[in-house]
């Protein structure tokens, strides 16, 4: 087996740690997932404050000893960096390809991932640590959702994948909170309209993301 590229420091249940580890997959790059024992408070101590000032996951480190955090900019540095390995057009291969991407991009940070976010920690974290799930959160998050999905479900109508007919970054960033959201039966309903659906069920069959769902699996 080949030495791994890079470090990837979390628990492959995070969201955000699932985003990275499925990027790296799509590009084919090896790396090592280091454990980080958030509840032994390993994520505070000075060593790992200096990979991520904020005491977060996911942290990383290339085979240059350079440091990054922020899921959607690692992902954004792994496509660029290992351009020529794996999915040559996860980042898009031109000008344009890209700041659709980006757009796209933006549109799950700003839009799916507040409301959605919610939701996986009140439906699929909140019991699993025993915290009482807040049902007006819920509520007000599905009702912000459905209306995002819905702008979607219109998009995937004209575009097979959000930003063109390959699947890309833009939708790659979506595969970790809408996995937990598609098994809570509280939420997946929201994910039933038929151009979301099919695209739903296209990205989430990706090779790279069931070896993630693998890892998580195995933690």
């Amino acid at each position: 087996m080949a030495a791994p590229t890079v470090k990837v420091y979390g628990p492959p249940m995070s969201t955000a740690v699932s985003r990275v580890l499925a990027c790296l997959l799509e590009k084919d790059v090896n790396f090592q997932l280091l454990p980080v024992n958030m509840s032994k408070g390993e994520h505070r101590t000075p060593e790992f404050l200096k990979l991520h000032p904020f005491g977060q996951v996911p942290a990383f480190q290339d085979a240059d000893n350079i440091s990054l955090f922020e899921s959607r900019a690692i992902c954004r540095y792994v496509c660029d960096k290992y351009g020529d390995k794996g999915n040559k057009d996860l980042y898009g291969s031109n000008p344009l390809a890209k700041a659709s991407i980006d757009q796209w991009l933006e549109a799950e940070g700003q839009n799916f991932n507040p409301p959605s976010s919610t939701l996986v920690f009140q439906l699929a974290f909140a019991p699993r640590m025993k915290i009482k799930q807040d049902e007006g959160a819920i509520k007000q998050s599905k009702e912000k959702l459905a209306k995002v999905l819905d702008v979607y479900e219109k998009r995937l109508g004209v575009s097979r994948f959000l930003a063109g007919d390959e699947f890309s970054l833009a939708d790659l960033s979506h595969l970790p909170n809408a996995h937990y959201l598609l098994a809570a039966p509280d939420a997946a309903p929201l994910f039933t309209s038929p151009n979301v659906a099919r695209w739903w069920d296209e990205i989430s069959s990706r090779d790279s993301w069931k070896k993630v769902v693998d890892l998580q699996r195995g933690a």
